[in-house]
């Protein structure tokens, strides 16, 4: 709730609202837009679901997916997310280059993710797989791909943070927004494994 001062020395009275705890409407909306990310992805899931099997003609999943290379790029948005949380804790000991330091390593770890992403769809279309090709194919580059759009906006989003960080320091506006963005990257790393589970895995495997 918010108090009220009263300021006296003039006439009449008059009163300032004072605002307690601006953090928590902050986490109440980035709650709201990760929950409407959850439903974007649920539905994409559904899609795939839907038009998984759906080739036409075309190549499977075990004629495409090469396992090794997904292994190695799940890997990296993994160690992405353990780098990330070090990054946290040394925030939390307000160590400022320790924080830059790991948030640097974090980014490195999802910009490989994404070039080795960028080399797979490559690859495909260079086969003549792209998202034209079958049902299938459209279901796996959406999903895919808009997990990909997520990481780069993560991206976008840490280098900026590494940059206010840099300037003002651990103050408390810049604490509520690497803590926003912790929940946001391990969010895309739970629905990173959805993918190689259900997209990659029993592709290969079924």
């Amino acid at each position: 709730m918010s108090s009220v001062t009263t300021v006296k020395g003039t006439e009449p009275e008059f009163y300032l609202k004072e605002d307690h705890h601006p953090e928590n409407s902050t986490n109440l909306g980035f709650w709201l837009y990760l929950m409407s990310d959850c439903l974007i992805f649920a539905v994409l899931f559904a899609t795939y679901a839907v038009l998984g099997r759906s080739y036409a003609a075309g190549p499977s999943p075990k004629d495409l997916f090469e396992l090794p290379l997904v292994a190695v790029n799940t890997a990296m948005l993994l160690f992405s997310s353990i780098t990330y949380g070090f990054a946290m804790l040394a925030m939390e000991k307000d160590k400022k280059s320790s924080t830059l330091m790991w948030l640097a390593v974090t980014g490195i770890f999802g910009a490989a993710f994404i070039c080795l992403e960028l080399y797979e769809f490559a690859n495909l279309i260079h086969e003549g797989a792209g998202p034209w090709r079958s049902g299938f194919l459209s279901a796996f580059f959406t999903l895919v791909g808009t997990h990909g759009l997520h990481v780069t906006f993560g991206i976008i989003w840490l280098i900026t943070l590494m940059v206010q960080v840099s300037m003002h320091g651990l103050v408390e506006a810049n604490r509520r927004r690497l803590m926003c963005l912790s929940m946001f990257w391990h969010f895309l790393d739970v629905v990173w494994i959805g993918v190689f589970s259900i997209v990659y895995l029993l592709g290969v495997l079924g």
